[in-house]
Order: structure tokens, then C-alpha cells, then sequence
């Protein structure tokens, strides 16, 4: 490869053009469609949501809180409704660029677009490393062109296109640190340079629940997948300890200001009782009950002011577990469907003509990628594994609360590679790239 090619680990190489690309296409698409125009109904509600609420809450000397309208009940004191990475970013950006102004959602969209830019170079290199160079190819232009893998950069002011790039970096990472798509001779690197890499490790990961705790999920699998490649290498179990304590130190500043602030107990995120009655209380049937969340119910935003968030989370949680003990059959049920619109896709009230390209665009994606993970699984691809244990356990939350299309995005790179490379398997084998 040229010198355009300078992502460079044990001879694996990323083009540097196709973040570029993929960067630009982003922005001229956000910035001449005018994305950043965000509609100001509800006092800027659609600004980022609870996470624009919060960022103006911190802009404005109110600290980390009133996730919802504050017209009716004031300030409703602290929160951890959210995790903290991206309301603190939003913040940062309204004391720079102004509270819900456009060049705001210009800034926060640019940003979206450097890091949905930056997971296609993820993208090639978990391909490269994997499978071969054809694949990275084919993979790291897909996701840098297809509209799909740009829709929540462009459009959506929300964490995903952050979390995605953090959670492929971070397995970039894990192969790197079994060596896949290594030269041999590389494979024995020195100690030292495999501990900083297990405290990057424990470092990402952190910076991976602070923004979005689901995909923690996979953290121990993904530990234990490395450890398991690299225990013979010297000191493997101190540096795999020395990760899970930057880990714990990534998340102790946060968790010691909720138990100050509430005096609770709460890792990250303190808003799963309610999430967990919204999609399994009464009257529940897969879909979210948008009508009961405090962000449209004012009954349910009064008894939030006055109960204080602690008690409000509370008092929804054990409603819900109360139904679903009580509604077993029922709970199964609304699960298994909402694990296919995980997969297939959240029918919505768009017209059909729209609606039925998405749905197959959507399952496609899904389809392919589930059969190519099948295919690796059968040869014993080197980091089959890992993929099969991201694509188990990052769905199960959204299983039993929630599933809406944007839950899917952090996995959509692996997808990605995994639909590619089906395809790619299925080329006559004269005209096929040997496998890395």
C-alpha cells in the first residue's frame, strides 16, 4: 500500500481518503440540506431531547438536571436520566456557539460526522484484519457511501455516531491485542506496549458506558476474548486487572456524584425503571408507550417534579415488575417481537411507498450480516467469536425494554463486514484475494 495509507498496526493498513470522503459527504450533505436547522416547537424540545435539555441546563448554571420542559414546573433539580458524555458535550458547545442556536447543531452534527467518518476506517481495518484486503475494500467504501451508515451522523443530535466509533475502535483494539491480522513475527511485541494497550482498553470502555451503558454488555466478553488469545504473554493477568481499574476510575468521578447528589446507588444511567414501564406496563405490545413518558404526559412531569427523580424511577420500576411477574406469557411475547424489530426493523406510520424500501433495506443489512457471522463461524474465522458475543449481548436490553432502529447502529460496522464478506465468499475463488 502507498503512503496514502497511514493507520498502519502489524503491516494492517487504513486509507486515509476514505475518512475524507467519507467526512466531507457527510458535512456538504448536513450543512447544503440545512440539517442543522432544528425546529424550535417545545422550547427547542427536538434539540437533542433530555440531552439538550440537560446541556442547557449546565450551560445556564442550573447543573446536571431538568431533563424534560421546564415551562410549567421550573428546574427539577439533578438527573442521571442520561449517561453524562454527551449532554457534558452539548453543554461545552452551547457556551461556545450559543443555547439551541443553529451554528450549535452545526458544530454538533460536524462532530458526528468526524467520528461516523472515522468508523469507516474501523470498518477496513476490522475487515483487513479478519478476512483480506478485498473485504476491507469492499467494507470501509460502504460504509463511507451508503446513506444508512450516514443518517444518524447528518440528521440525528444524539449520541449514536460517537458510540458506534468508540465501540468498533475498541474493536480494533482487541484484535490488535490478539494479534489478528498480525505478522508473525509481531505477535511476541514487547510487554509494555501490550499493557498500554489494556489500559487503553480499560480507558475506551469507560468512555464507552459513560456514553452509552448497553453496550457494556459486551465488555466481558470482550475482555475475556483477549485475555483468553494473550494469557501466555507476560503479565497478561496484571495488565487485564490494570484495565478493569481504569475502568472502575472512568466511572467513579460520575457514580460518586449521583450517590452525593441522591444518595443511591447508580452506575451510570438512572432512568431504566421507567424505560422498563414504558415498554412492558400496562397496555404494553412491543412498541414504546410515548404517551406515559414524562416528556408528553404532564401528569406523569408532576408527579416527576414532586417525587424527585430517584423516587419517580422507583415507584415506575416496581409497576413494571409487578406486570411483567404478573404477565409472564404476555412479557415473553412483546420480547421476541421487539427482538425482531431489533432485526427486521419498527414498522412506522410512513406512507408504504417509503416505508417498504426501509423495512428492506433495514432486514437486509440485518440478514446478511447474521448469514456472513454463520459462514466465518463454519471456516473458524479468527475473531468469529468476538463478533457472534457482540451480536448476542448488545441486543438483550433492547429486547426486554425497548427496540427502535437506531439501538442497531454501534453494531451496523460489524454488519457491515460480515454482509461483505458473504458476498465476497460467494465470488468464484480464482477471483478472490487470499485471506489475511
Amino acid at each position: 500500500m502507498n503512503a496514502d495509507n497511514t493507520l498502519n498496526d502489524d503491516g494492517v493498513s487504513a486509507p486515509w481518503r476514505l475518512f475524507w470522503v467519507a467526512f466531507l459527504i457527510r458535512l456538504l450533505y448536513m450543512t447544503l440540506s440545512h440539517a442543522y436547522r432544528i425546529r424550535s416547537v417545545e422550547d427547542h424540545f427536538q434539540f437533542a431531547w433530555e440531552a439538550g435539555r440537560i446541556g442547557k441546563s449546565l450551560a445556564t448554571g442550573y447543573g446536571y438536571g431538568s431533563p424534560f420542559a421546564i415551562e410549567t414546573f421550573g428546574h427539577t433539580g439533578p438527573t442521571a436520566w442520561l449517561p453524562p458524555m454527551y449532554p457534558l458535550l452539548i453543554a461545552a458547545v452551547f457556551k461556545v456557539f450559543g443555547v439551541y442556536t443553529a451554528a450549535s447543531a452545526w458544530v454538533l452534527l460536524a462532530i458526528n460526522c468526524v467520528f461516523s467518518a472515522a468508523t469507516a476506517l474501523a470498518t477496513w481495518e476490522i475487515a483487513a484484519r479478519c478476512f483480506n484486503r478485498r473485504v476491507a475494500v469492499w467494507s470501509g467504501w460502504l460504509w463511507a457511501l451508503h446513506p444508512a451508515a450516514m443518517q444518524y451522523s447528518v440528521r440525528w443530535l444524539w449520541e449514536m455516531s460517537i458510540s458506534t466509533a468508540l465501540f468498533a475502535w475498541v474493536i480494533v483494539l482487541a484484535l490488535r491485542m490478539r494479534g489478528v491480522g498480525s505478522d508473525a513475527k509481531d505477535n511476541s511485541e514487547a510487554s509494555s506496549r501490550q499493557t498500554r494497550r489494556w489500559l487503553l482498553f480499560g480507558c475506551l470502555w469507560g468512555v464507552i458506558a459513560l456514553s452509552t451503558s448497553t453496550l457494556a454488555m459486551f465488555l466481558p466478553a470482550c475482555g475475556l476474548w483477549v485475555l483468553i488469545g494473550t494469557w501466555k504473554r507476560p503479565h497478561a493477568l496484571r495488565d487485564a486487572a490494570l484495565a478493569g481499574v481504569v475502568f472502575i476510575a472512568a466511572l467513579t468521578p460520575w457514580m460518586l456524584r449521583n450517590w452525593e447528589v441522591f444518595h443511591a446507588f447508580i452506575p451510570i444511567r438512572g432512568n431504566l425503571g421507567v424505560e422498563t414501564f414504558l415498554g412492558n406496563g400496562p397496555g404494553s405490545n412491543g412498541f414504546v408507550m410515548t404517551f406515559d413518558h414524562p416528556n408528553m404526559a404532564p401528569e406523569q412531569l408532576r408527579q416527576y417534579a414532586e417525587m424527585g427523580e430517584v423516587r419517580y424511577v422507583a415507584m415506575r420500576g416496581a409497576m413494571a415488575r409487578d406486570y411483567i411477574h404478573a404477565h409472564r406469557r404476555h412479557f415473553l411475547a412483546i420480547s421476541l417481537k421487539r427482538a425482531y424489530f431489533f432485526w427486521v426493523g419498527t414498522p412506522s406510520d410512513v406512507a408504504w411507498a417509503l416505508e417498504i424500501p426501509r423495512m428492506l433495506n433495514y432486514s437486509f443489512i440485518s440478514l446478511a450480516g447474521l448469514m456472513g457471522l454463520a459462514l466465518a463461524l463454519k471456516r473458524r474465522v479468527v475473531g468469529s467469536g468476538l463478533f457472534f458475543w457482540a451480536l448476542l449481548l448488545v441486543p438483550i436490553p433492547y429486547y426486554m425494554v425497548m427496540a427502535l432502529p437506531r439501538f442497531r447502529h454501534p453494531l451496523e460496522p460489524l454488519l457491515t463486514v460480515l454482509g461483505v464478506y458473504l458476498f465476497q465468499s460467494a465470488t468464484p475463488r480464482s477471483h478472490r484475494e487470499t485471506s489475511a
